[in-house]
């Protein structure tokens, strides 16, 4: 048999790298992320994180002590455009300096977006001061939504919650259900809706909600994928997923 020895060729240019940090017990996001992306010349790549439960502040910013080794094995020893940390109330927990350090720790001056940091970015680019939450969360964690809110000078009207302690329950909400209750928040004194939690199931509705309450609609998926494509200067405009992509 002969055996011959071909030279290959090599890539020299590859698309925009996200590494995408999910909670090991999320049902959601990568879903979403793919949906949005889907056809674009971006490429994802996902880790998964160990999530505790229930989830208390405790046990977030636990979670969180991970990030490097869940980092470094995505793409090992290649360069990633933007991490993206998959989950709302633990950037609250762990705090944004902190996952920002323990992902640049392995992937030096990579750029690193979280669900809470790009609200607070769509809201500042929608110049919205005025907002109710929806959260699937305890009391302990949406105290500490509204604090961060508070600190960021957003007004919070009202807070609506399902008191769910673990994870894996909240990525088992009935869509539907979601959908209906969402619709039922009174939005009259509020300028937007932020639904806060990447494992509900919200992001392939927005567009129906805007329409059918009349307000902005924001969610933790949907700013999440919006502030890692801005990182990656991804800058064509992508419908479908809510009034902040034509933002």
């Amino acid at each position: 048999m002969k055996l011959t020895k071909l030279n290959p060729k090599f890539l020299k240019k590859h698309n925009p790298r996200i590494g995408l940090i999910t909670l090991a017990s999320d049902f959601r996001i990568e879903k979403d992320f793919n949906n949005v992306i889907y056809g674009k010349d971006i490429d994802l790549y996902c880790n998964r994180i160990k999530c505790y439960n229930p989830l208390t502040n405790e046990t977030l910013k636990k979670m969180a002590d991970d990030i490097p080794k869940v980092t470094r094995d995505i793409l090992p020893d290649q360069n990633l455009d933007c991490v993206a940390y998959g989950c709302t109330s633990g950037t609250i927990a762990a705090g944004y300096q902190s996952i920002l350090e323990k992902v640049n720790s392995v992937k030096p001056n990579t750029k690193v977006t979280t669900p809470i940091t790009s609200a607070i970015n769509a809201l500042k680019s929608l110049k919205i001061k005025k907002l109710s939450i929806f959260t699937p969360y305890t009391d302990e964690i949406n105290q500490s939504v509204i604090n961060y809110f508070k600190k960021e000078d957003i007004e919070i009207d009202e807070l609506s919650y399902f008191d769910i302690a673990s994870d894996l329950d909240i990525g088992k909400v009935d869509p539907q259900h979601v959908f209906e209750t969402l619709t039922k928040i009174d939005l009259s004194k509020s300028e937007a809706l932020f639904v806060s939690c990447t494992a509900l199931p919200v992001l392939s509705v927005i567009n129906e909600l805007e329409k059918k309450m009349n307000k902005v609609v924001l969610s933790s998926n949907q700013t999440l994928i919006w502030d890692t494509l801005r990182e990656i200067n991804y800058n064509n405009k992508i419908e479908g997923f809510g009034e902040l992509f034509d933002n």
